[in-house]
């Protein structure tokens, strides 16, 4: 078993929430203060807390507090474990189409078969 199982596990768990989608979704663009991010959503300030504290605990989030206002930013890199797991969950024939791709738009060269 790869040792990011752990942290796979976790991110998958955190984004298995539309509303911490949908957080997330808002961090892509630019940092957010608590507020901002509880506005779109029907739900008390503590119930979003929660989510915000899943996807931190998962480390896709990290939050920072200035006075009584709390930032909430994506975290650089948390969702690449998402990438390379599936990376690696591609079949043999998505490789040899790949591979096969390559092949033919290599330029040819002198003295190449036809």
């Amino acid at each position: 078993m790869p040792h990011y199982y752990g942290e796979l596990d976790a991110v998958l768990r955190a984004l298995a929430d539309p509303t911490r989608r949908a957080v997330v979704e808002r961090l892509v663009r630019s940092p957010a203060v608590v507020s901002e991010l509880a506005a779109p959503f029907s739900m008390a300030l503590p119930s979003l807390m929660q989510h915000l504290r899943v996807l931190e605990d998962a480390g896709v989030v990290t939050s920072e507090k200035h006075g009584r206002v709390r930032t909430v930013s994506l975290r650089p890199g948390a969702l690449d474990v998402l990438h390379v797991w599936l990376a690696e969950q591609r079949t043999p024939a998505e490789h040899q189409a790949d591979r096969l791709g390559l092949h033919l738009t290599r330029p040819s060269t002198p003295g190449d078969p036809p």
